[in-house]
């Protein structure tokens, strides 16, 4: 059995929730919007999905309470994520002030493999994640039916909310792109990237869990 309806609604409306909330991800999207463009930009989000499904996954086997409860497991995990996000950033500050290109076609699949990685590790080196879906996700199972239908229920909807809304911010991000000519203007918008990257990481840098 999976969940009941009323549950899955409930779930559905918090994943929006989830999405739409400020944070690396929606950074990342938007990264990647201004650097690539919509079609290539948005395979960013497949690699975020695929993070979030990661999370999902420790959570489901119990790692997460691992994070939870276990400073020295936290504390390496968190300090991986800031050191990943601040190394985004200041590649992102440092790109060069150029108007979007046409890519060479082979090159195309390893620029895009680089891209889900990069989006999946910042999603998966985030124990603020796990930690937010270890107190999210138990509201919505019945731990008296099998949990891995449940969970996977779980993982699908958070996908699917995800693909929605970085599609949003990618889009945003290609069509301020577009009106961006100058280097002057582009080199501006990659050091705002550059430093909300950076922001992210000081935030996660500060971030504690709950006594």
């Amino acid at each position: 059995m999976g969940m009941e309806f009323s549950t899955w609604l409930a779930l559905f409306a918090a994943s929006w929730a989830i999405s739409l909330s400020p944070g690396p991800g929606a950074v990342a999207a938007m990264s990647s919007g201004l650097n690539h463009g919509f079609k290539r930009g948005y395979f960013t989000t497949f690699g975020l999905i695929l993070g979030i499904w990661t999370q999902v996954v420790v959570v489901g086997l119990g790692l997460g309470a691992l994070v939870m409860t276990s400073s020295t497991a936290f504390t390496v995990i968190k300090w991986l994520g800031v050191a990943y996000l601040v190394w985004l950033g200041i590649q992102q500050w440092r790109a060069p002030a150029r108007p979007l290109v046409a890519v060479d076609s082979a090159n195309l699949g390893t620029s895009r493999r680089l891209m889900v990685l990069r989006a999946w590790m910042i999603n998966t080196v985030n124990p603020k994640g796990t930690l937010f879906l270890l107190a999210i996700v138990p509201q919505f199972l019945d731990v008296h039916q099998p949990l891995a239908p449940q969970y996977a229920i779980v993982a699908l909807t958070l996908g699917f909310t995800d693909l929605v809304v970085m599609a949003g911010y990618t889009a945003l991000a290609a069509r301020v792109l577009n009106t961006l000519k100058a280097p002057s203007h582009l080199r501006a918008v990659n050091r705002v990237f550059g430093g909300m990257f950076v922001a992210a990481g000081s935030l996660l840098a500060v971030f504690k869990r709950a006594v």
